[in-house]
């Protein structure tokens, strides 16, 4: 039995309402599409493209979060989110994606681990990062094992890699990835490389619109892309296969044959 995961590739605003009725449609959409899985970009709750910050946060039991659990419940239908919360510290939020499962129940938060201090941007100015060291957030949906990470983490193959040691089976990167020089091909590219060296399935659902790629993907665990969208806003579902990735994975056991553990460093 194949897992349907619905690609929700949004163009976000700082309009929170708006942004909540785009993402409850999307939510719509996917249930209509019989999708066990909605998974949105980061940021989807509220996006600037010139920097988001605790302006822009909502608490985990604020309305964004809130309406997809309702929604969620309603349509049976599980989401992965990317949104900001307030952060601990004064003047700070934090990047965080929330798993909700299809009960409506908040499964795990995410909080993103690897700010965007880099091409020219630091996102360390406003937000605090992720501890390191946390427990992985991986959401079992329909017999796979969904795990997350955000944005500028998939250039970090360590993290995918201990994911996946938690028992991720597909990797989720909620992304607003910036645009630039280069950029789209680095994240298709990492995407790909992210499921070849895992043996795991990936699912990069970037942000559309002004200042980010789009450009949304479904790979395979043997690397192959089954889903690639252009830059526009649009909702597209592909079906994941666990036979298939369990085949991948015997046929290539590089997961069994490495030599080297990954150990959060937490300083």
């Amino acid at each position: 039995m194949t897992v349907r995961v619905a690609v929700g590739q949004l163009a976000v605003s700082t309009d929170r309402a708006a942004n909540l009725r785009q993402a409850l449609a999307a939510a719509d959409d996917a249930a209509r599409a019989g999708a066990d899985l909605l998974v949105l970009p980061e940021y989807s709750a509220c996006f600037d493209p010139r920097g988001v910050g605790p302006e822009h946060a909502q608490a985990l039991d604020g309305p964004y979060i809130g309406g997809l659990q309702a929604k969620a419940a309603a349509a049976g239908l599980a989401v992965i989110a990317g949104t900001t919360l307030p952060g601990e510290n004064a003047g700070r939020a934090v990047n965080a994606v929330v798993a909700i499962d299809a009960a409506g129940a908040v499964a795990g938060v995410y909080r993103k681990i690897h700010l965007y201090d880099a091409f020219g941007q630091r996102e360390s100015d406003l937000l605090e990062a992720g501890p390191a060291e946390a427990p992985p957030v991986v959401l079992a949906v329909a017999g796979l094992r969904f795990a997350v990470m955000t944005c500028y983490d998939l250039r970090f193959p360590e993290l995918a890699r201990r994911l996946v040691d938690a028992g991720g089976q597909v990797l989720v990167v909620p992304a607003a990835w910036a645009a630039g020089p280069l950029k789209a091909e680095h994240w298709r590219a990492l995407a790909i490389a992210r499921a070849i060296e895992n043996t795991s399935a990936v699912v990069a659902v970037g942000q559309a619109g002004r200042g980010v790629v789009g450009r949304s993907l479904v790979v395979g665990a043997d690397g192959v892309v089954q889903l690639e969208l252009g830059a526009a806003p649009e909702l597209a579902c592909a079906d994941l296969d666990p036979g298939a990735l369990v085949a991948v994975r015997d046929r290539n056991p590089s997961l069994a044959n490495r030599r080297y553990a990954v150990v959060p460093r937490t300083s």
